[in-house]
C-alpha cells in the first residue's frame, strides 16, 4: 500500500499588519521501506541491547511475519533465559500496532498467561505512534522485566512454550 507525501499547510499571522505562510511538511515513509529499515537495523544489531529481531521467513516478501528474541534482565526472574516471540505486521502497519506473542511461557502483567499475546491495554500498544518501531517494542517488554510489577513475578519452567 503506497502512501502519499502528506503536506500540511499551516497559516499564521506574523505581525500586526503582516501576513505570511508557514508551510510544515511530514514525509509518511510507505510500509514496505520503513519494515525494510527495520530488517536492516535488526540484522546489523548488536546484542548488547538485549533485543533482536528479524524475518521468520527468508522469502516473506511482503515483511509480515518476523521472530524477536529477549535476553531476559540480570537479577530479575527473567535473568538468565532467552524469550521468543512472534510478530505480525500487518497491512497497515505501521499506521496500527504488529500482533506480538511470547512464543515462551511467560509470567507478566502485559502478556495473556494462556495464550502469551501481547494485551491491547499494554500503554505501548494501546497508545501506539506510527514513529515506534519493532525494537521499541522489544526494548519496552525488556524494560517491564525490569519494572517493580513484573521483576520478582515466578516464572513458568525454563524452556515451556505456548501451544
Amino acid at each position: 500500500l503506497a502512501q502519499a507525501i502528506l503536506v500540511q499547510f499551516r497559516r499564521s499571522a506574523c505581525g500586526p499588519a503582516t501576513f505570511c505562510s508557514v508551510f510544515k511538511m511530514a514525509v509518511v515513509v510507505p510500509r514496505n521501506f520503513r519494515l525494510l529499515d527495520e530488517l536492516e537495523k535488526g540484522q546489523k544489531g548488536d546484542a548488547t541491547s538485549g533485543v533482536s529481531w528479524g524475518l521468520e521467513r527468508g522469502d516473506d516478501i511482503m515483511l509480515t511475519e518476523w521472530n524477536g528474541t529477549i535476553f531476559g534482565p540480570l537479577g530479575t526472574a527473567f535473568d538468565n533465559r532467552i524469550y521468543s516471540l512472534s510478530i505480525v505486521c500487518g497491512p497497515s502497519y505501521p499506521d496500527t500496532p504488529p500482533e506480538v506473542k511470547f512464543n515462551t511461557q511467560i509470567n507478566m502483567s502485559c502478556a495473556d498467561e494462556r495464550t502469551g499475546k501481547l494485551k491491547n491495554a499494554w500503554p505501548m500498544l494501546a497508545k501506539w505512534k506510527r514513529d515506534y518501531t519493532i525494537e521499541n517494542v522489544l526494548q519496552q517488554l525488556r524494560n517491564e522485566m525490569s519494572s517493580t510489577a513484573n521483576r520478582r513475578l515466578p516464572q513458568p519452567p525454563e524452556g515451556a512454550m505456548y501451544s
